[in-house]
Order: C-alpha cells, then structure tokens, then sequence
C-alpha cells in the first residue's frame, strides 16, 4: 500500500472515528458494567435485608433469594455490556437458555430437593428441635437446609432426609402444638368392678401434677374382649411431658390396681388330660 495513502488526511480521520467509537464503546460498557454491579449489589443487600427482618422467611432462604437476584442482574448487565461490543446477544441468550434447560434436567432430582427445601423454610411445616415423622422417619429436626433434613432419632442416630421426599409426603409435627392428648388402654378381669377399676385410674392419674385439669380425665369402657374388659383413658398435658406422663401412668396404675386388689388379665393355659 501506498505510504501516502496510509498518511492521508482521510485515512488519519477513519482512524480517529474508529478510536474514538471503539473507546466510547469501551467506555461506555465500563460505565454499564460499573453502574450494574453497583445496582445489583444494593439489591442483593436489600433483599437480605427484607428477608431478615420477615418472620417467615429464614436466614438461609433469604441469602439464596438475594443471590439468585444479584446474579440474574448481572446476568442482564453482561449482556447489554457485550452488546455494546457487537456481539450477538440473541443466539447467546438462546445458548444459554439451552444450557439451562440441559442442566436443569440433569439435575432435576437436585433441583427437586431445592425447591422442596425453599418450600420447607418458606412455610415452616417444622422448625429446629421438633419432633417429626417425616418420608416415614422419625427424630428431632437437627438442621433445615436447600436441599435436606437432618433427623436425630430416639436412640441418637443421625438421619439425613432429601426435602424433595419430606415435602412430598405426609409431615407429622409431635411438637407444633403445645399441648397433646395421652391415650391408655387399661384392662380388666370380668370379676372385677368396673367403677371401683375407673375411679382408681382417676385418682392415680389426677394425682400426677403435669396432667391438665381442664379437659378433665376421660374414662370409658371400650371393648369387652376375650378375657378381659377394656378401658380406654384419655389425659391432656403440654407436649413435653407426653412420654414422662406415658411411662409413669402405666407403671403407677399396675400398682394401684394391685393395692386395690384389681387383677389384670393375662393368656393362661389349661391342660386337658385326654381319657383313652
């Protein structure tokens, strides 16, 4: 090329517009890419903010809700800034939706247990220290996170339930209320009195102080069995006390039938000699 035309006042100027575009350019995206990250950080901090002064939305949930937030801002801010150089943002974002969609399939068991667990902590059906039955386990609640429950069961075993299980089947809270009812099934000999039988289990679970007055103590025959008449009880108490009230009402009631010289039966067996 000739030297001359390399040097030429028309060459200089397109030289000096393209410069000049490609630094507008250049700073223009800075300018966006600046502005954006600004934005999405005092959104990622609003969100949190709001979240934690919500009762109904935990701490955990709150930073996943502001992350997801502050990311699909500059997700946007990323592509207005390759805009700005030309790229073509279409296919990119059609890419990356089809990216998406493979990763979301591939993942859809992991995505279940997220979603499950954002519904979990979201509406609470159990908090930490509940007692639960849940995708047929049974323990207190250990830990609540995205994407599991960790159980501690009755003789200290540590259970780890995805939420996609937990929150798709039936939850049983022991603890949500405060108090619980107490149901007993005492049984009699057909010799025995059955209002003498009834006024002793009264008197022997009235005199327990953790028992609730109001509702009273319920008693009621509920089967005549094969050797025995059938009592059903019923008490209230706070939900703590429920297996202390259990395990002591069956061993204080076998006693005092005992010092009221009510039998309880039991399976006896008859030896019949046969006559040839």
């Amino acid at each position: 090329m000739d030297p001359e035309n390399l040097m030429s006042p028309e060459t200089i100027a397109a030289l000096t517009e393209r410069v000049i575009n490609a630094g507008s350019s250049v700073m223009l995206a800075a300018l966006i890419l600046i502005v954006g990250m600004i934005i999405a950080g005092a959104v990622r901090k609003g969100v949190r903010a709001a979240a934690l002064k919500s009762d109904r939305i935990d701490d955990t949930l709150g930073g996943f809700f502001s992350s997801i937030v502050y990311y699909a801002i500059m997700a946007i801010v990323l592509i207005a800034v390759l805009n700005r150089f030309g790229v073509e943002t279409t296919s990119l974002v059609a890419a990356l939706g089809a990216a998406t969609l493979a990763i979301g399939l591939a993942l859809q068991g992991t995505l279940s247990n997220l979603a499950a667990g954002v519904m979990i902590i979201l509406f609470r059906p159990y908090q930490l220290g509940d007692f639960v039955e849940v995708a047929g386990q049974s323990g207190s609640v250990k830990d609540i996170n995205l994407f599991t429950t960790e159980l501690a069961t009755g003789d200290n075993k540590k259970v780890i339930v995805p939420n996609g299980s937990a929150w798709g089947s039936v939850i049983t809270n022991y603890s949500a209320n405060d108090t619980r009812r107490v149901d007993f099934v005492f049984s009699i000999d057909y010799g025995d009195d059955i209002d003498k039988a009834m006024q002793v289990i009264r008197d022997t679970l009235g005199a327990d102080g953790r028992i609730h007055k109001d509702p009273d103590i319920f008693t009621a025959v509920t089967a005549h069995g094969g050797s025995s008449v059938d009592i059903v009880t019923r008490v209230w108490c706070d939900s703590g006390d429920y297996w202390g009230i259990y395990f002591d009402a069956m061993k204080n009631v076998k006693n005092a039938f005992d010092a009221a010289g009510i039998s309880i039966p039991y399976p006896h067996q008859v030896n019949v000699e046969r006559k040839d």
